[in-house]
């Protein structure tokens, strides 16, 4: 596994980390063999990271990373040394590229669902945005923009800032200045607390959305009550316990929270996390249809593995229904996003 333990996506990658350490020690009978690796937030390190992985150690599959810019690297390591990849982060990738690539979190279309559908019932008109001027923040921008406009709502400003930067006074100013309705931050972990502090400052008083890389509590613990009544998009492991009895995700999600809490306290649990957790859910359906075919540490495995994620079928996991096929590698459907609140430094459920 690759994640950022250090850098600007720590705050996602730290409890990923913490999940991978509550793995199980064998899977379908075959010892679990997790090798850690710490990519810094940074594209460069990943890759050799992951060079690493199928030079030396032969791994069967790479989990990560959860900074976007880092996983599209990574990609790009998996699709040429035919190894699969379990991407924890929602990474878009150019047509053809994604043969080897699978991804863990909900794409930024089918949260971008939920977030319009809930502007729609407030009724807002104007939306500016706020976002990392990386793959993230470009993807977020590529999916969201039409649809919304499709949707009626006028679209812009669009602003820009980059993961490391301290402030976005000028970008903050130029949005308060054309006050939209609502404004959409894409930004991640503790660092998606810094732009919306910084249009608070500056007046703004209308609605502010974050993506689902701000579901997390670093937002509420950095930005407080400048936070307060902050709508997020999230995958359903976040809200087990306030998930109603009918969805289909809310056992395997409040098992994730009660593993994850009784280990880590409470009020830990993390949207990253949580698709930690499931990457075992995934592996535990397809390592066994995998080994009909092959022994692992061999290329013959890692096809087998690869073709198995597209057959597990569907899958009930703590972020959601997920039905990988040979045509889409995303697997979610739309109506997998939940629409949260902050409230009192709490997520609650729209």
């Amino acid at each position: 596994m690759i994640a950022p333990l250090t850098g600007p996506a720590s705050g996602l990658g730290i409890p990923v980390g913490n999940e991978v350490k509550l793995w199980p020690k064998e899977i379908a009978g075959e010892k679990l063999n997790v090798i850690v690796m710490d990519d810094a937030t940074d594209p460069t390190q990943g890759v050799t990271a992951a060079k690493r992985f199928v030079a030396q150690d032969k791994v069967d599959v790479i989990m990560g990373s959860v900074a976007t810019p880092v996983a599209a690297a990574i990609a790009q390591v998996a699709d040429e040394s035919k190894t699969p990849q379990l991407a924890w982060s929602p990474v878009a990738l150019p047509a053809g590229k994604d043969h080897w690539t699978f991804r863990m979190p909900q794409s930024n279309s089918v949260m971008g669902y939920a977030v319009l559908e809930h502007m729609k019932k407030l009724g807002i008109k104007s939306v500016g945005f706020l976002g990392y001027s990386d793959a993230y923040g470009e993807t977020w921008l590529t999916d969201f923009k039409p649809m919304a406009e499709k949707a009626g709502i006028k679209f812009g400003p669009v602003e820009r800032f980059a993961r490391a930067d301290t402030s976005v006074t000028g970008q903050a100013l130029k949005l308060v200045s054309a006050n939209p309705d609502a404004i959409l931050v894409v930004a991640s972990g503790s660092g998606a607390a810094m732009p919306e502090m910084a249009l608070r400052e500056r007046g703004y008083k209308g609605k502010v959305y974050q993506t689902h890389a701000a579901a997390t509590r670093d937002l509420m613990r950095v930005g407080g009550k400048a936070v307060e009544g902050t709508y997020v998009v999230s995958g359903p492991a976040v809200l087990a316990e306030q998930l109603p009895d009918s969805h289909p995700s809310k056992q395997e999600a409040i098992k994730f929270v009660q593993q994850y809490e009784k280990a880590y306290g409470p009020g830990s649990r993390n949207q990253f996390a949580g698709h930690a957790y499931d990457s075992i859910t995934v592996m535990e359906k397809a390592v066994p249809i995998a080994l009909k075919t092959a022994k692992p540490g061999t290329p013959e495995f890692r096809a087998a593995l690869r073709d198995a994620f597209e057959h597990i079928g569907r899958t009930v996991l703590a972020h959601g229904v997920l039905n990988w096929t040979a045509q889409d590698h995303w697997g979610y459907t739309n109506d997998t996003g939940v629409m949260m609140k902050v409230v009192d430094g709490q997520f609650k459920v729209e």
